[in-house]
């Protein structure tokens, strides 16, 4: 088992999964764990086959016909949670205990297949493409969705969230994501790296678990396209001058030395919060102590005043945007960007036909009422 200690005294471990993924412990620094780690001794099927893009070509979306996730595992009991350590009676995805893990999805939307074959990836049966060559447009065209998809948990725990953790395993799991930003982002054909975390049965959740997941992405994505033609438009000091008008407004609802959370001038859902770092850096990889020490505790205060709007847990999807591996870095930078559907404690928005056919969205609650509750929330929040 390999063995690195990275930043904030966060150690990292590799090893293998009994089907070959890729299995990486990230130990809290001071953690109770010792060095070892129980070998998976699981016999499992073989990894299935990389899936296959098709091409939009009414809107020039890649989209990934993965089969194989109908297979993954929904709301499973307790005793058989995938996500805890393995049991004798629960031959979990993780052979030991640990502080967070992060390892190779059973049932990925994109790879194991890369662009060019490494130690423990095969190669795609079609050639590389460059950004451009996926831009074209053409009927019937497919490309193999090479990438990788990763788990990420952050807790043995089998329910909560990343609002639920301690602030020590909060910079443990940022120091994660900075290190496989960095490490999926050298991957071949990778273009774009994205950790997120849904939380929720609302959003779709089909494991109560604290985790998250890593996707990366073989293409940029739509949305950050999108951004980097508001950069061309605009210059590549955006970020700057956003956070310089959203910081004079009511919309700020948290702010630290390295890092402002924000309701967004044009928020498009009930519940939508934006943290930006007031340096510019395009992803995770890039931030430097400083910022991820300030990082733990400001967004679990944020998470935690979210949960405090109502009398229960409220679903979300966050967002860890960030700049694309080789096109657009020097003005897209990292955020993040939280969304929820819930418009009142027994009421959800739901996209009918504006938002989801037209993509025209209409707001329910105005920006500045949103941020106001959430900065009440936010006072009585503790660490």
């Amino acid at each position: 088992m390999a063995t690195t200690t990275l930043g904030g005294g966060v150690v990292k471990r590799t090893t293998r999964l009994a089907d070959g993924r890729e299995l990486i412990y990230f130990d809290d620094p001071g953690t109770t764990l010792g060095p070892e780690r129980s070998v998976d001794a699981r016999d499992l099927s073989p990894r299935p086959e990389t899936a296959t893009m098709r091409l939009d070509v009414l809107t020039g979306d890649w989209i990934s016909i993965a089969a194989n996730r109908q297979n993954r595992a929904f709301l499973p009991p307790a005793e058989l949670d995938p996500l805890s350590p393995q049991t004798p009676t629960n031959p979990s995805e993780i052979p030991s205990r640990y502080d967070v893990a992060v390892f190779e999805n059973k049932s990925p939307s994109f790879g194991p297949a890369l662009a060019e074959a490494t130690a423990d990836a095969p190669a795609a049966t079609d050639p590389p493409l460059g950004l451009a060559d996926l831009a074209e447009y053409g009927l019937g065209r497919t490309r193999t969705s090479v990438g990788r998809t990763e788990v990420v948990c952050f807790s043995p725990d089998h329910t909560g969230s990343f609002g639920t953790q301690t602030v020590t395993r909060a910079r443990t799991v940022i120091e994660a994501w900075a290190d496989r930003t960095a490490a999926l982002s050298a991957l071949p054909g990778i273009e774009q790296v994205f950790p997120f975390e849904n939380r929720g049965q609302e959003i779709g959740v089909t494991l109560p678990h604290p985790h998250g997941q890593i996707y990366a992405y073989p293409y940029v994505t739509p949305r950050t396209h999108r951004l980097l033609s508001a950069l061309e438009r605009t210059g590549d000091d955006l970020f700057d001058r956003i956070l310089t008008f959203e910081s004079a407004s009511e919309r700020v609802v948290l702010r630290g030395e390295h890092w402002t959370a924000f309701v967004p001038f044009a928020a498009r859902w009930p519940l939508e919060v934006h943290l930006v770092p007031h340096r510019h850096v395009a992803d995770f990889a890039e931030t430097d102590a400083a910022e991820r020490d300030e990082l733990a505790p400001l967004y679990l205060r944020l998470l935690r005043g979210v949960d405090a709007l109502y009398e229960t847990p409220t679903p979300y999807i966050a967002a860890w945007h960030q700049a694309p591996v080789h096109v657009g870095r020097a003005g897209a930078r990292l955020r993040l960007e939280l969304t929820s559907p819930r418009r009142a404690a027994d009421k959800l928005k739901y996209l009918a036909g504006s938002e989801a056919a037209m993509g025209a969205w209409i707001g329910d609650v105005p920006p500045e009422a949103a941020a106001a509750r959430l900065r009440d929330a936010i006072q009585g929040v503790q660490l």
